[in-house]
Order: structure tokens, then sequence, then C-alpha cells
């Protein structure tokens, strides 16, 4: 997710390996110091994330005099225009490498934000916060999951694991400490900080420590065995042709669509379900945390040993379960039954997603492919909470929307299971 020249496209892949460097000589893989990395860059997206901006939303709604509607009007706009700087952002990890792109992208999400601090207008925010969604959900994800994915194959599914198991460390310190600078020193210094942070932090830890490739300083890759089955690296538009890639990116998609609609509406659905909504958010949320760290776990192991296509089949059924589910809680145990639903199944469905293009399409052009799949998965996001809004305003309930993606979700396991990635006989279908 280089600057010395570590990787220029294709060529990353095959250069013969220099022995004797201080990366090949350490009693550990380096691949694994690329994963601390990529989970402090995917911890470092919060500035432009949903959870990061809802942390500074109303001092900012009011400091600017935006309403509600306006606020979540731009943000939905800017979701959408700044996908437009992710595809640009895979090319450079296939050609510049992730070490040099992480650099760039983690500098400019870091000037952003500070633009973002000092915005004094309508116009001024909605450019800032454009080019902050954009760089940090966007472009700083694609180049986080392209860490892992550059450093491993053969043990993919267990370096997502662990490198998810991160993320909830990396995730929940940012929220409080960003969350309590807002209360005491108000939304622009708190944006500052971050913004200084990611300059001055993020910048340097990435160009000290990750590597674009195991090729780039001569360590021997984990790739599969000879054997093993895999086929050659492919690029975006060989990927694309395959009928794994679609099911792969419709599974993950549907995913963020509906777990975005849900956790942004969450208390709202609570509520219209007889529940107090502000506690009932709190377990959920603390349900979903607690569930989701040992399916990431137990997922990571069993993908050494599982066809990923089989174990992203399961993660799915397990959403589809907790959807059909939802429509009848009318209690706090039966939200938390929900709850655990849905934390498993993302859970499982994170290190899948992580992992399975890496994997399933090689090391060589994955930032092209991995960009690709984060564009429509950025789009997901963006219209998960208005098809949920349009139900409950449209149809009166929204019961219709957890019915209608059960059975969406359904078909897609069904779909994850059974299909075939690409130069694989049936028995192997889905490694």
């Amino acid at each position: 997710m280089d600057l010395t020249g570590d990787a220029m496209g294709a060529e990353v892949d095959i250069r013969p390996i220099q022995r004797g460097s201080w990366p090949a000589r350490l009693p550990f893989y380096y691949g694994w110091l690329n994963v601390v990395v990529a989970a402090v860059a995917m911890s470092a997206t919060l500035p432009g994330r949903t959870y990061g901006l809802g942390l500074i939303k109303e001092p900012l709604r009011v400091d600017l005099g935006i309403t509600d509607l306006g606020f979540n009007t731009l943000n939905f706009w800017a979701i959408i225009l700044g996908a437009v700087l992710v595809p640009p952002v895979g090319w450079l990890i296939d050609r510049l490498g992730t070490r040099g792109t992480l650099g760039l992208v983690a500098a400019a999400l870091g000037a952003c934000v500070l633009l973002m601090s000092r915005a004094e207008t309508e116009t001024e925010l909605f450019v800032a916060l454009t080019l902050v969604r954009g760089l940090g959900q966007g472009a700083l994800s694609v180049v986080a999951i392209a860490l892992v994915g550059k450093w491993f194959r053969r043990r993919a599914g267990v370096a997502m694991g662990v490198f998810t198991v991160l993320l909830a460390v990396g995730f929940l310190a940012p929220i409080f400490a960003v969350g309590e600078a807002v209360k005491q020193s108000g939304w622009r210094a708190a944006w500052d900080a971050v913004g200084f942070t990611l300059v001055f932090g993020l910048v340097p830890l990435g160009l000290l420590i990750a590597r674009s490739s195991p090729e780039s300083c001569g360590v021997t890759p984990d790739d599969p065995a000879p054997d093993s089955g895999q086929v050659e690296p492919m690029t975006l538009r060989g990927a694309i042709a395959t009928p794994a890639f679609w099911v792969y990116t419709a599974a993950a998609t549907v995913f963020n669509l509906t777990f975005s609609a849900l956790t942004l509406d969450n208390e709202l659905l609570l509520t219209e379900h007889g529940l107090d909504g502000a506690d009932a958010n709190k377990l959920v949320l603390g349900v979903l945390m607690v569930s989701g760290l040992p399916a990431n776990l137990i997922t990571g192991s069993l993908a050494r040993r599982r066809p990923l296509g089989k174990l992203l089949g399961v993660g799915v059924a397990i959403l589809a379960a907790s959807l059909a589910f939802f429509p009848m809680v009318s209690t706090l145990a039966g939200a938390a039954v929900y709850a655990v639903l849905l934390g498993v199944s993302g859970g499982v469905i994170t290190v899948v997603y992580f992992a399975v293009y890496g994997h399933t399409y090689g090391r060589t052009h994955l930032g092209s492919i991995q960009a690709a799949v984060q564009v429509l998965s950025v789009f997901a996001s963006a219209i998960g909470p208005v098809l949920l809004a349009v139900c409950r305003d449209r149809v009166g309930t929204t019961d219709t929307f957890f019915h209608t993606f059960a059975g969406v979700t359904l078909v897609l396991a069904v779909a994850a299971w059974v299909v075939r990635p690409p130069g694989r006989s049936l028995g192997e279908a889905g490694v």
C-alpha cells in the first residue's frame, strides 16, 4: 500500500535476488515489518474515513455554518469524486513501489488535512474534503494492502490476519486521541495535529522501514511452491476477464455497502426496533469488535490450509444470516446475536479481501488490481447509507433493505464457494 528504485513494474518480481543484504540476514522474514508499517498506514487513513470525520463533524458544521444535510451532501460527492485519485496510485505502486508511493501519498494526505483544518468556506471545505477522502479512504488504503500483498502469497492469509488484528488497536487508539483533542482544543487544532503526524510521522516511518518487495532488498519471496497450481502474475485486464475477480469483488463490495449503511445508521435502526438507541449502539459496537478479532485470527490460520474462495463464501453466508436476522431483533440479546454474526462475517471477509487478490493474481500488478477493487468498494460504501434511507422513506421500513441484501449475499456466498480461480482445476477451486 521506492524512492531508491526498488521497483519498476513487472521487473520487480523477476529481478535476480541479491544475497547477503541485511534484511535477508535477519532471523525472521522482513515482510512482517511491512505488515506492521501497513497497519500503521491503514490506521492513518482515519481523517479520510467516516468514523474519523465523525469526530469533527459537529464542531466543523457549527464553525462553518453548514447544515447536517449540507455536510452529508458534500461528503457524498467528496467520496465519489475522491475515488478518481485511486487508480493512479495503484499504477504508481506497480512502478515506483510501495515504499515510495507510501511516502508520496502520506505526505499529500497530511498536507490536505492541514489544508482542511484551515478551511473558511463551504467551497474550501469541499475541495479539501474531496482530497482527504480520495487520499485517505482510497489511496492510502490501497498502499497499505499492497505493502502486505507485495510480500506475501503462500502465507497471505496469516499475514492479513495479523494485519487486521493490529488494525483493531490502530483504529481505536487514534479515535480516542483525536476525540480527546477535539474536546480539549477544538477541531482545527486536532486536525492540525493529525496532518503533522502524517507528514512527520508516517512519511519517515515508511521510507525508513517499508520495502517495496522481497526482490528489492535481497529476500527470498514468500511465493507458493512451483507445483502448487499457481498461475503466472496477471495484469488488471487479465484479472477482470476472470469470473473469480467479479465474484470476489462483488462479495467485498456488497459487504462494504451493507456494513457502511448499518454502522452509520446503527443507533437509529436500533431505536426503530424499540431499543434504547444509544445504549444498544454501544453494545453492538463492542460485540462487533470482540467477535471480529477472533474471526480475523481463525481465518488467517485457516487460509494456509483452506481455499480462500470457500472461506469467503462462509463469511458472506454469515453476513446473509446477520441481515436476515436483524428485522426480528427486539431485545438487547437479539441485538447482541446480530452483532456477533455481523462481526464474525466482517472478520472473515476482511482477511480474505485483503489476501485474495495478491494470492490469486500475483504480486506484479497487485497495485492496479487492488486500486480497481478499492474504487468499487468506495462507491459501495457511499451508496449503502443512501439505499437504506430510500427504503426507510419510500417503503416505510428498512426491512426491505435487509431482506433484499440477505438474498443477494446468499447468492454471492454460493458463487464464492464454487467459483474456480484462474488456472486451477475443479478440485482446487477457491484456492
